[in-house]
């Protein structure tokens, strides 16, 4: 006797892996919006201060963050290469490309320029979505509508 096993979103069969795929991914999301509020990136003014460094009053203190940040991504990204596939899943989800081409281009211009004018990115946004205020929540539906016209509009093209 077989038994079919759907395939769920990322490839891993659904039930199977589930609910501790769920609990790490609640762990990790929780450790990550802790840690950016920890360190201050869901400060829109002290983004500001990092990211503007010819005004003369720039605030280097994030270069920390991004220097943990490396600190914990290369172990895992050395750990990653070493195994044949994830403890939670089939395979690894990379990008399918490493062409840096005119899309990736714009792209990144564009979110390093929605990061220097509002302060936020995705991350640090989401995250400060808990103290209730309203810019916050205004960035987050732009930053949502903005997802969606891409997924309607662009993803479909490729």
């Amino acid at each position: 006797m077989t038994a079919h096993v759907a395939s769920g979103r990322h490839g891993s069969p659904s039930g199977i892996h589930a609910l501790p795929r769920a609990l790490v991914a609640l762990v990790a999301g929780a450790l990550f919006g802790f840690g950016l509020s920890l360190s201050g990136m869901v400060d829109p003014a002290r983004v500001i201060g990092f990211l503007d460094i010819a005004s003369g009053h720039w605030d280097p203190s994030l270069m920390f963050v991004l220097g943990g940040a490396v600190a914990v991504t290369l172990p895992g990204i050395l750990l990653q290469r070493r195994l044949s596939r994830p403890v939670l899943d089939r395979t690894f989800h990379m990008p399918a490309s490493d062409r840096i081409d005119a899309r990736l281009l714009a792209g990144s211009a564009i979110f390093g320029i929605g990061w220097g004018i509002a302060g936020f990115c995705p991350g640090p946004a989401v995250s400060a979505l808990s103290m209730g205020l309203l810019p916050v929540a205004v960035f987050v539906a732009a930053m949502v509508a903005g997802m969606f016209v891409h997924d309607r509009l662009f993803a479909r093209a490729q």
